[in-house]
């Protein structure tokens, strides 16, 4: 067959739970995958297997396959999963313990080797590539469960194995990784988080999972089942490929994948053509992701309603800090009250007060409590959303490297062979990435109006560690004329003043009529640690898009044609 169909049936742990089945019954498929892991959930995992050493895994995946396995065998689709999480080994024996109770013969294979020794970490694991899970369906797997890889490489694998691709294979590679990057996080593809939501045929209501109909070369199409909600096109696709992006030299364990490259096309209702991808030589070096227990936290939000807001945030400042003392003490008053309300909850602002310690007592009931006392001795009209408890411990992201060759990828095949996995012979040094500021022509002599500018621009943003990534995309090439030279870095800081201390690398993807701000320490030390009101930079998007700025009058909202 000349098309490998690879589906994705979770972008997360705590995705869909239906959406194994969905996509098994909706249609024609080779490969179902599906993608469980992020920064916050190997934290997530890690405490699982503090607690019980034969965990460690994403514990959903057997609930789903349990009713999905039998009809992925009978259709002979193959499942390819990075549920392994911090333990693989263990997830392929619980699938194969779950098969023998349902009375199905399985081939299982799982790659492991990503763990990094590291004695003071919580987890560590360096991302591998595709290499491993082509080995293992090469050797007949039904089912293959992996650790710590690239999110990317749950499809890049299976192409690898249906059209015998080596690692000199660059561009179909990088086309690969493209597809496997935008069918990854599931629904967001489709239609999922998109900016301009209420354009979509069932207006965002069920959007359906994601399908890439891989190609030879490398190229593809993403689609998605008839009949299931969302829409794929040329933005939807552009969307999901700024999320979680830096440069245009995207840095994977297999190949460096030049998204400047990229080239989309509406081929047909809900059919995006994905082309041009070009590859380079992977880095000599694999990303490794580091866990820590950072200490504990807790948090407790006032009420604060009427006048003299900026007084009643002050007073209850001073009395918890002098109560446990300032330090790790965060206060952030969020205004959300309105002059002359007629109800409560308009007419008043919120006091979150975070507190981070390594002492739990402390950041525990200590503090809690400390809040709760102030209830009746504290500000006019004093009330609290939150109950006095605990605190909660918290996990520190770091992001390391490890030479390729300095890590043990192994492919366990079907019958326990174990099959060693060698790095790529050739690799490239990778200097930083390339910034372009825009070149703007001086201010505009054109006619302009007020309004938001998400009239013209869609937004995509999220966390990478304690980094975050904001990519904004012009619907229209005189739009993008425009916004190339509107945009700049400067001119982001103004809409978004909290990232005006911090270093902002601007990169543009003109092939994608878009820009890529990469905004250095917004969520300081990663989402497990982050007190910010949007932990994972999540709605940053929308909030730029919110703002209003002078629009050039001749640029009318509009869908593009």
């Amino acid at each position: 067959m000349s098309v490998l169909r690879i589906g994705n049936a979770s972008g997360f742990y705590g995705d869909r739970l239906s959406a194994w089945r969905e996509m098994l019954d909706g249609g024609e498929l080779d490969v179902l995958t599906g993608d469980y892991l992020a920064e916050l959930t190997m934290l997530i995992l890690g405490r699982d297997r503090m607690r019980d050493p034969s965990l460690g895994y994403a514990k959903t995946f057997l609930r789903q396959l349990e009713g999905t396995l039998g009809t992925a065998l009978e259709r002979g689709v193959k499942l390819v999963t990075n549920a392994g999480g911090l333990n693989p080994a263990g997830l392929a024996a619980a699938i194969g313990a779950l098969a023998d109770r349902l009375g199905l013969t399985v081939r299982i294979g799982y790659v492991e080797g990503d763990a990094v020794a590291r004695p003071d970490a919580l987890t560590a694991n360096a991302y591998l590539g595709a290499f491993g899970i082509a080995a293992c369906l090469d050797a007949g797997a039904d089912v293959v469960v992996t650790g710590r890889v690239s999110d990317a490489s749950l499809a890049v694998g299976p192409a690898i194995s249906r059209f015998g691709w080596t690692r000199d294979d660059l561009d179909a590679l990088a086309g690969a990784t493209v597809a496997g990057h935008l069918i990854e996080c599931g629904a967001q593809v489709t239609g999922g988080n998109y900016s301009f939501f209420t354009e979509l045929p069932d207006g965002g209501h069920r959007p359906g999972f994601p399908i890439a109909e891989l190609h030879p070369d490398g190229s593809a199409v993403l689609t998605k089942h008839p009949g299931t909600g969302g829409a794929v096109t040329v933005e939807t696709v552009t969307a999901q490929l700024l999320y979680e992006v830096g440069g245009p030299a995207y840095l994977g364990p297999d190949v460096v994948t030049r998204l400047d490259t990229v080239e989309l096309a509406q081929e047909g209702p809900d059919r995006v053509r994905v082309t041009g991808v070009r590859g380079t030589p992977p880095p000599n070096t694999l990303k490794v992701g580091v866990n820590n227990l950072g200490g504990f936290r807790n948090s407790m939000t006032f009420v604060l309603c009427g006048l003299d807001i900026p007084a009643k945030a002050a007073l209850v400042r001073g009395q918890l800090e002098e109560a446990v003392g300032k330090e790790g003490l965060e206060f952030t008053l969020a205004r959300t009250d309105h002059p002359d309300a007629t109800d409560t909850e308009a007419a008043s602002a919120l006091l979150h007060v975070h507190l981070r310690d390594g002492d739990k007592a402390r950041a525990g009931r200590a503090f809690s409590a400390a809040a709760v006392e102030l209830a009746l001795a504290s500000y006019p009209g004093c009330t609290l959303t939150t109950l006095p408890g605990d605190a909660t411990p918290y996990g520190v992201f770091t992001a390391d490297a490890v030479p390729q060759d300095a890590v043990a990828h192994v492919a366990v095949l079907p019958d326990g062979t174990r099959q060693p996995i060698p790095p790529p012979a050739v690799t490239c040094l990778q200097g930083a990435p390339v910034q372009r500021e825009a070149l703007t022509g001086g201010p505009s002599l054109h006619p302009t109006r007020r309004a938001p500018l998400g009239e013209l621009v869609g937004a995509r943003s999220g966390d990478k560690g304690g980094d975050a990534n904001l990519g904004v995309w012009a619907r229209t090439d005189a739009t993008w004329a425009w916004l190339r030279g509107w945009l700049t870095v400067a001119r982001l800081a103004e809409l978004l003043t909290e990232t005006a201390p911090l270093a902002v690398e601007r990169y543009e993807l003109p092939n994608l009529r878009a820009v890529n701000f990469v905004i250095r320490g917004l969520l300081g030390q990663g989402v497990a640690a982050s007190t910010r009101f949007d932990p994972q930079a999540k709605a940053l998007g929308e909030l730029l898009r919110s703002r209003i700025v002078d629009l050039p009058a001749h640029l009318t909202p509009g869908v593009p044609s």
